[in-house]
C-alpha cells in the first residue's frame, strides 16, 4: 500500500531512496500493532519492531545498531527484496518505525506516517484534548530501556472530521518524559537547536531529530523505561495511564538499575504508572498505581502490591463508559505457569479501579494466547477483547524484546 510522509522530516534526505528520490512516499507498513481512535474520527497504529524485518550483514553502523538492526532480518527478506538489505539501501530503514494515521471510513484516502510523533519501535499512540482545545498525542516503545514520548499539536482541533484535520499532527512539538524521584516529571522538548540538540551534536535540522529520536532523546537525559506499551486517557479526569510490561534486564549485565519510576531489578512482572500533566504544559505528577507480581513469591522484586487479584505482565488498556480501567496481561509463552509466573495461570483480563487500585480478573485465556485489545461499544453494553496467537509455542516468544 502507497503510504504518504507527512510533516518535518518528509522529503528529508535521509528518507530518500532510489525509489522514492523525493522522500515523500513509503510502499507498506510493517508490524502495525496497538492503535487508538483521535477525536476527529482516523485511526492510529504504531509500528513495533520493524528492525527486525531488515538485515544489515556486518556493516552496521552505530546508528542502526542503536535502533535494533541485526546481521540477518527475522525472515530473510533482504535476500528476496533488496530494499531491507540495509546494505544495499540505507534509507528504506528510516522509513519505517512512525505511528500511522488511517481514515478507515474513506477507502480513498491514503494513509500517512506522521513523521512529527517521532521514530520508534512504537506499540502505538493514544490521543486526548487539551483544555485549549490542541490535540495531546502519548506513546511509548515496546523495548527495554525506551521512552515515553507526548506530542502537542500547534492547532486546536477543527470541527469537521478528518479532512478538517488533515495536516493538523503535522504540527507541533514532541517532547520525551523524564521522571524525578520527587513524583514530578518534565517533558524535555525535542526541539533541533534547543539544548543539546544541536548541529555539534549532530543535529542539523529538525529531520535529524525525528528520524534518530532515540539518541536524541538519549542526549537529554530522558527516563529510561520498562517497556511503555499501551497507555489510556481518563476521559474524565485526563489522567494518562501506561503499562510498563517488563524488563528482566533491569540492574543485570551493567544495564541500567532500578530507578524511581523503575523501581525493580530484573522487573519480569511489571507495572503500571500513572501521571497528570501541569497546567504549565511542561511539567507533570506521576505516581504507580501497582506494580504487578505473585504475593506467595519470596523473591520482593517479583511480589507487587497488587490490591485484588494477581497477575504479571501488564500490556492492554482501556477504560469503560463507566470509569473502569481494563487491563489484557501478556505473560510469554515461555514463561506461562514457570519461574516467577508460576502459579498466575494463563494471560487474563482484568478490571481495576483507578481510585482505589483494586483488581478483579474477568477472563482466562487459552494457553499460549496474549489477551489484547479490548474495546467498549459506547454504550458499554459490549466488550470486544482480542484473543491473540493462541497455542503458540515456547520458542516463538519475543514478548521481552
Amino acid at each position: 500500500t502507497p503510504i504518504t510522509l507527512s510533516g518535518p522530516a518528509a522529503g528529508h534526505p535521509l528518507l530518500r531512496t532510489a525509489a522514492d528520490p523525493q522522500g515523500l512516499q513509503v510502499l507498506g507498513t510493517l508490524n502495525n500493532c496497538a492503535g487508538s481512535r483521535t477525536p476527529w474520527g482516523t485511526y492510529l497504529a504504531g509500528e513495533e519492531n520493524w528492525a527486525g524485518y531488515f538485515g544489515g550483514g556486518d556493516a552496521r553502523s552505530t546508528d542502526q545498531r542503536r535502533w535494533g538492526l541485526q546481521p540477518q532480518g527475522w525472515s530473510g527478506w533482504e535476500r528476496h527484496d533488496e530494499r531491507f538489505d540495509t546494505r544495499r539501501h540505507p534509507n528504506e530503514f528510516h522509513r519505517f518505525g512512525w505511528i500511522v494515521e488511517l481514515d478507515p471510513l474513506d477507502p480513498r484516502s491514503t494513509p500517512v506516517k506522521r513523521t512529527a510523533l517521532g521514530r520508534g519501535a512504537h506499540e502505538g499512540a493514544w490521543v486526548g484534548t487539551r483544555p485549549d482545545g490542541r490535540a495531546v498525542v502519548y506513546s511509548g516503545e515496546d523495548a527495554r530501556f525506551e521512552y515515553l514520548y507526548r506530542f502537542v499539536s500547534r492547532d486546536r482541533i477543527a470541527p469537521g472530521g478528518a479532512r478538517s484535520n488533515a495536516t493538523l499532527l503535522d504540527h507541533g512539538t514532541l517532547s520525551v518524559a523524564r521522571f524525578d524521584a520527587d513524583g514530578r516529571g518534565r517533558w524535555l522538548p525535542l526541539v533541533q537547536g534547543q539544548g543539546l540538540l544541536t548541529a555539534a551534536n549532530g543535529f542539523a535540522d529538525q529531520g535529524q531529530v525525528l528520524v534518530h529520536t532515540r539518541q536524541a532523546a538519549d542526549l537529554l537525559g530522558a527516563t529510561k523505561m520498562d517497556r511503555p506499551e499501551w497507555m489510556a486517557i481518563d476521559p474524565r479526569s485526563g489522567e494518562v495511564f501506561c503499562t510498563l510490561t517488563n524488563n528482566s534486564r533491569r540492574g543485570a549485565d551493567g544495564q541500567p538499575g532500578p530507578d524511581a519510576a523503575n523501581p525493580r531489578a530484573g522487573n519480569s512482572m511489571g507495572h503500571i504508572i500513572r501521571w497528570t500533566d501541569d497546567a504549565d504544559g511542561q511539567t507533570f505528577r506521576w505516581q504507580h498505581l501497582l506494580l504487578a507480581g505473585n504475593p506467595a513469591l519470596a523473591r520482593a522484586d517479583a511480589r507487587g502490591n497488587i490490591n485484588g487479584d494477581a497477575f504479571a505482565c501488564p500490556d492492554s488498556l482501556v477504560f469503560d463508559p463507566a470509569g473502569r480501567l481494563w487491563i489484557g496481561t501478556d505473560i510469554g509463552p515461555d514463561s506461562l505457569n514457570r519461574g516467577d509466573m508460576a502459579g498466575l495461570g494463563n494471560n487474563q483480563l482484568l478490571a481495576c479501579d483507578p481510585v482505589s487500585g483494586q483488581v478483579r480478573r474477568f477472563l482466562t485465556g487459552p494457553v499460549g494466547c496474549e489477551i489484547t485489545g479490548p474495546c467498549f461499544t459506547p454504550d458499554g453494553r459490549t466488550l470486544f477483547v482480542n484473543v491473540q496467537h493462541p497455542g503458540e509455542p515456547p520458542d516463538a516468544d519475543n514478548s521481552d524484546p
